[in-house]
């Protein structure tokens, strides 16, 4: 790999294209001769957006800029760091919000891009994640979901990209695109714990800027617990084709994108990893890793018309496949070890979309998507005299047909309104077969503990408004109204906010809403020993938020923001009595009766300060102290799995731009984070020994805690520009501290004993990528 680096010619044409739309952030209208200026060698230089909203600046030497917006009825905005290297075209979107008031021609002050969430209704408990971030910050691993665990309030850990919002549930979490719920789109989904996967497919070749909240979200949003991911894809360049390939300890990758005639565009991505490689960088993880192969792709293709709208249609994928030996181990150390497994899964989205503008005021978007989920799992365990005995069967097809559609109205420069609807058909053939005593076998026959097949269906509707009282005071309120017929319950969720900028530096916000969630197919398909179904009638899970928020813009470049928060939950699924609660579930299968009786809380505070990346250098501070308590059937409070007290995390990167022409750039960037630990139950010695597997003492549920996770990680990278060539080398680290994970308690063979099962998984990637 290091070889064409060593052979690559010198040059001194090492510029690049800058170009970009601008729009009404609410009307989608483009916005005619706004002023773009971009300071190059200490010189503006500046341009006008022409009938289209576009503008373009040609031969700008690679390095970063910020651009600064400006146009007469509109805030003014600067976009911070546009990156500019040699191989690609940086193409902006970028969106205005109209003044209410006209102030003085004197007036120069503008907001950050990175400080105003895309969806203008959040006005509390929102953040941008940009492309950016996800390259740069150590431990994101092009990954949005481990990118999210550097923000305030979400935890994580190494082994699954499963994350914690504010001590919910990872099942809480939902994903979307284009405005459709998809199914958890991480590799190898809910094996390694519920709502969380290894990676997920999403890649920063195909990513847009996109929403992350963390509570009280807008009223659009339904289906949503703890939080929600508003995925959004970019155009391909719709002038030139440009193309990216990388190999890496992960995997190999091959991206590219171009015009399709006119203004229209395609965008692909493709990624293939055998982890095999992974392992034999270090061996400690082959035996656990070799056997994972898999697969994902993204696409969107975006055609713009003249008179009819626009038209597009994206799409995402998975193929993952999982396989062990176990009779090739030197040695069985502990009863895990006996248990062989097979696992193939495929997960699917894609939906065909159209946006059209009514008028000046309003635009209409419509979306026809289908998703997929297929799971299939299937694991031996091997007696002392090897034979086999199977002890898990699971088959789980899932398909949905979603229909969307929203109209965006902006009544006056101080109202505007979204008011639309989804309806999703959801269709199902599942066989959940399982051994009592899995992962283990003590000669007890297998139990089919959830088995279904048939459809239903989910339905949305909701308005939600937002209002600018003068030129300090924004605010929004929304209804959200929810339906599933397979049990025909509904509910509806009010959602409100307002927002009062104090000083140009500083605002208060403060936000509620009602948020509710149904709950993973199968579990309404458990079945009791006289085969009837005793889940059909378990209702939504439901949530109170509030979340205040202060904002500070300290400097152009630094900015602190503080959230207090408070989450009530309650019509949680627990057994009727005893302490267990499906807030604290982790399994791929349940196989309980469940009623409505748990509540919950979780209260604390947020706090972020940031450096934007500025003078080469940038730094994020996040801390949060919180309590997370929950009741099961029995109305005790106790911990919750995911009450860690408290998260911390520092993140610093630092660029040089190197050679003779300044072209080259290398990048290291670094992340501490010390989190306090899971809470776990502790064993029943006696009966774990009576019945020679882990039994948990339930009057003790949650009652012990691990010690708190100390972990770094760290990402360098050394880019080389030439004309119209990139090249980059990277090398990324998960967890450099080896800290050990919970996997749960093992009966060891030779010592006769029950042990926490922990292991330190240290995941590296070495990669180069070639971009022309």
């Amino acid at each position: 790999m290091l070889i064409p680096l060593c052979l690559i010619a010198q040059t001194n044409e090492r510029t690049q294209t800058v170009r970009g739309r601008i729009t009404d952030k609410i009307t989608q209208v483009p916005i005619v001769k706004a002023s773009v200026v971009i300071p190059v060698n200490g010189k503006n230089i500046g341009t006008y957006t022409d009938s289209l909203g576009e503008f373009s600046f040609k031969n700008i030497p690679i390095g970063r800029y910020n651009l600064y917006v400006r146009v007469s009825g509109y805030d003014n905005i600067v976009i911070n760091n546009v990156l500019v290297n040699s191989a690609k075209e940086a193409v902006l979107e970028v969106s205005l919000i109209e003044k209410v008031v006209m102030m003085d021609a004197v007036e120069v002050t503008a907001e950050t891009d990175k400080d105003i969430p895309i969806n203008i209704m959040a006005m509390a408990g929102a953040r941008v994640f940009s492309v950016e971030e996800a390259n740069r910050y150590a431990g994101g691993f092009d990954d949005p979901a481990r990118l999210a665990t550097s923000f305030a309030g979400v935890a994580g850990g190494v082994s699954s990209n499963s994350i914690s919002i504010r001590g919910n549930s990872p099942q809480y979490l939902q994903w979307r695109i284009g405005g459709v719920e998809i199914p958890n789109p991480s590799h190898y989904p809910d094996i390694t714990g519920i709502g969380g996967g290894i990676l997920t497919a999403f890649s920063s070749m195909v990513l847009a800027n996109s929403d992350f909240f963390t509570g009280a979200f807008p009223a659009e949003y339904n289906n949503a617990l703890s939080g929600v991911f508003d995925i959004q894809f970019r155009n391909g360049n719709n002038q030139h084709f440009e193309h990216t390939a990388s190999v890496g300890t992960l995997g190999v990758e091959v991206a590219s994108e171009g015009p399709l005639g006119g203004r229209s565009s395609y965008l692909f991505n493709y990624r293939y990893s055998s982890l095999a490689l992974a392992g034999m960088a270090i061996s400690s993880l082959a035996e656990d890793i070799g056997g994972m192969k898999y697969q994902d792709f993204s696409f969107k293709l975006n055609f713009p018309t003249q008179d009819i709208g626009t038209f597009s249609l994206w799409g995402i994928g998975t193929f993952d496949k999982y396989t062990n030996d176990v009779l090739k181990k030197e040695e069985w150390v502990y009863n895990g070890d006996r248990t062989n497994s097979w696992t193939d899964q495929q997960m699917a989205a894609a939906g065909f979309g159209h946006k059209m503008l009514i008028d000046d005021d309003t635009y209409l978007e419509t979306t026809l998507a289908g998703t997929l989920y297929n799971n299939n799992l299937w694991g031996n365990y091997f007696d002392d005299d090897l034979n086999p005995h199977e002890i898990v069967n699971i088959t789980d097809k899932n398909y949905s047909v979603v229909l969307s559609s929203n109209m965006n109205t902006k009544f006056s420069a101080w109202h505007a309104n979204k008011t639309g609807f989804s309806v999703t058909g959801l269709f199902y053939n599942m066989d959940y077969i399982v051994n009592p005593d899995y992962p283990f076998y003590y000669d007890q026959p297998n139990q089919t503990v959830a088995t279904g097949d048939g459809s239903s269906l989910l339905a949305t509707a909701y308005s939600q408004s937002s209002f600018n009282f003068g030129k300090n005071w924004i605010g929004h309120i929304g209804l959200n109204a929810q339906y599933f017929d397979l049990n025909s319950n509904w509910v509806l969720e009010p959602r409100v906010g307002i927002k009062w900028k104090v000083a140009p530096t500083h605002s208060l916000a403060l936000a509620y809403g009602l948020h509710s969630r149904k709950e993973k197919l199968d579990y309404y398909y458990v079945k009791d020993s006289n085969d009837l179904l005793i889940n059909r009638g378990l209702d939504f899970t439901k949530a109170h938020h509030l979340v205040m928020a202060y904002d500070w813009l300290i400097t152009d470049n630094i900015h602190l923001k503080v959230e207090p928060f408070y989450q009530y939950l309650y019509d949680i699924p627990t057994e009727e009595d005893g302490s267990f609660s499906l807030i604290n579930h982790n399994n791929i299968h349940l196989d309980k009766a469940l009623i409505n009786k748990g509540k919950g809380y979780n209260y604390g505070v947020d706090l972020t300060l940031e450096h934007y990346f500025s003078s080469g250098y940038y730094y994020m501070i996040t801390a949060s102290a919180f309590e997370s308590q929950y009741t099961g059937g029995d109305g005790i409070w106790r911990s919750t799995r995911n009450d860690r007290d408290f998260l911390i995390n520092v993140l610093y990167g630092k660029e040089w731009q190197l050679g003779s022409s300044k072209q080259n750039v290398l990048g290291i960037n670094i992340r501490l984070t010390y989190q306090g630990g899971d809470h776990y139950t502790p064993l029943d010695t006696a009966k774990s020994f009576a019945a020679q597997q882990p039994v948990f003492d339930d009057d003790m549920a949650n009652k012990e805690q691990m010690d708190p996770a100390f972990m770094i990680d760290f990402t360098a990278s050394y880019k080389i520009n030439t004309k119209n060539l990139s090249h980059e080398i990277s090398f990324k680290l998960l967890n450099l501290t080896g800290y050990e994970e919970n996997n749960g308690f093992a009966y060891y063979f030779k010592t006769d004993e029950f042990k926490m099962l922990r292991g330190a998984i240290i995941i590296p990637n070495i990669s180069y990528k070639i971009i022309f």
